[in-house]
């Protein structure tokens, strides 16, 4: 059974970090790409970054230039730093994992931006 375990959310001021983290383990496949969705009330998940195993990224175009996508493939986990965090960055933040036949979700890591 494929897992998606995330870490490092919290309450933050606004101008400040964070840094995700999120463990996939239980695929028999490779995760092709990862990345990192988030969802704040009342509006759609939208992508905030993505990695192919071959270091290729995507950003959101309100992310680019403060966030920074990365992962260990040895380790199956993805990282998302987050600089110059702004409130409208406040959301749920998902981490998603995709083999060549499915595609995974975390439980969802909270991001509060404060002003």
């Amino acid at each position: 059974q494929v897992q998606l375990v995330e870490s490092g959310g919290g309450l933050v001021q606004a101008g400040g970090s964070l840094r995700l983290s999120c463990v996939a383990s239980g695929s028999r496949f490779w995760f092709n790409t990862m990345g990192w969705y988030r969802q704040a009330p009342g509006n759609q998940r939208e992508l905030v970054a993505s990695i192919t195993r071959g270091s290729s990224t995507n950003y959101g175009d309100s992310v680019k230039g403060r966030f920074t996508i990365s992962r260990d493939n040895a380790k199956d986990t993805v990282y998302l730093q987050m600089n110059s965090l702004r409130p409208e960055d406040t959301a749920v933040y998902y981490c998603n994992a995709a083999t060549w036949r499915d595609n995974y979700w975390g439980q969802g890591t909270q991001v509060t931006v404060s002003s």
